[in-house]
């Protein structure tokens, strides 16, 4: 099974400013999470953000912030406990309306939403740390029955144990396992793809 981009949503857990640089490997995760987020604006996907306890921890690095259609700050370490998933597939009412939030900080041609008319219940995930809020999130996601995708090499944890634990954890429970460059070609599908040069351009 491949990934489908007019089913796909990504969320981006916990970048936050005074976390980062504490995580493993973690400017290499959020370069990631950065290309993974502008691809997926390139190719009509939502964008999602969470931040865990921001007046603690800070708000996410402002380059992912600026890329997320909303941001969810949040206490309990799973997002979903805190609303996440009404975000992801809201009340047939509400699929029609754009969402509030930060959306008019981003730049005009990302202002507007994708249109969310269908609902998209494969949700590309991926954040810090990775034995925490992003297990807990992924958890309660597949537990809603969600499919799940987690970009490995966009997630990280303060130790590299920690976050290894959690991709095992995660694959033993349904989740599948990806990297961002598995991710960007899944949702384009040809090179044929009108978006593919600028998708390309950001990978490289």
């Amino acid at each position: 099974m491949l990934l489908d981009a007019d089913e796909s949503q990504l969320v981006l857990v916990d970048y936050q400013v005074r976390l980062m640089p504490a995580i493993f490997e973690g400017a290499a995760a959020v370069a990631n999470a950065v290309r993974l987020a502008n691809i997926a604006w390139l190719m009509n996907v939502p964008v999602w953000g969470t931040e865990q306890n921001p007046s603690k921890l800070g708000e996410n690095a402002p380059e992912v912030r600026a890329l997320c259609a909303q941001t969810l700050s949040k206490m309990h370490f799973s997002a979903v406990e805190e609303g996440l998933g009404e975000w992801l597939r809201p009340p047939e009412e509400a699929r029609s309306k754009p969402p509030a939030g930060n959306a008019r900080s981003l730049p005009k041609h990302k202002q507007k939403p994708p249109a969310r008319s269908e609902p998209r219940n494969t949700i590309v995930i991926a954040g810090c740390e990775a034995h925490v809020c992003l297990l807990q999130t992924a958890l309660d996601l597949l537990e809603d029955e969600f499919d799940v995708w987690v970009v490995t090499d966009a997630c990280s944890s303060r130790t590299e144990r920690n976050r290894d634990a959690a991709f095992d954890r995660l694959a033993g429970a349904g989740a599948e396992l990806v990297t961002t460059e598995m991710v960007a070609f899944e949702w384009l599908r040809t090179a044929e793809n009108p978006v593919f040069k600028a998708v390309q351009g950001l990978i490289k």
